[in-house]
């Protein structure tokens, strides 16, 4: 019976993942056309406050047990929105980054191949992140380790740029976008 149970689990949440993925890869197609309209702004040191181990522990000893669990669940929900704008501005990127990669130029094409890299592994931090996320807001007392996201965004902000950079040399970064 527990081994159902688990399965029937282990099932549902890979079926909740795969409607993510997919939900996130639709909305990629639609950005294509115009991306600077739909990526989203991602406030890194916001993300990083809110799953900061030593604020939590701050939080943990000067609030009441019942006011801190109702804070954390707001701030892991808040992990959980920035973490998903950042997924899919990741898939968005990784379509951009991929016609890139055909470019002739070889300084091009190598900048558009570590931006899909990079914004794959940061569509996996975050496919693994936020289950982890759901379960501390389950239970606020799981320790959650998401600083590879912030790292792995940042990477990719950073190589949007040199992209756009190489591409366009004329027009500046937003024509990247």
């Amino acid at each position: 019976m527990i081994i159902t149970a688990i399965l029937v689990f282990v099932a549902m949440f890979a079926l909740a993942g795969l409607l993510w993925l997919a939900k996130a890869h639709a909305s990629a197609s639609k950005a294509l056309e115009n991306p600077a309209e739909h990526i989203r702004a991602v406030d890194i040191e916001a993300f990083r406050n809110l799953v900061d181990p030593d604020e939590e522990e701050f939080l943990r000893t000067n609030l009441a047990p019942a006011e801190f669990r109702r804070i954390q669940r707001e701030r892991l929900r808040a992990a959980v929105d920035y973490i998903s704008c950042a997924a899919q501005n990741a898939a968005i990127l990784l379509r951009l980054a991929d016609a890139g990669r055909r470019s002739a130029d070889p300084a091009t094409a190598e900048a558009a191949e570590k931006l899909v890299n990079n914004a794959i592994r940061l569509r996996l931090y975050a496919l693994q992140t936020i289950p982890q996320l759901y379960l501390g807001m389950i239970l606020p007392g799981a320790r959650i380790s998401s600083g590879r996201i912030a790292e792995s965004y940042e990477q990719m902000t950073r190589l949007v740029i040199l992209l756009g950079c190489q591409r366009y040399p004329t027009r500046g970064v937003s024509a990247a976008l």
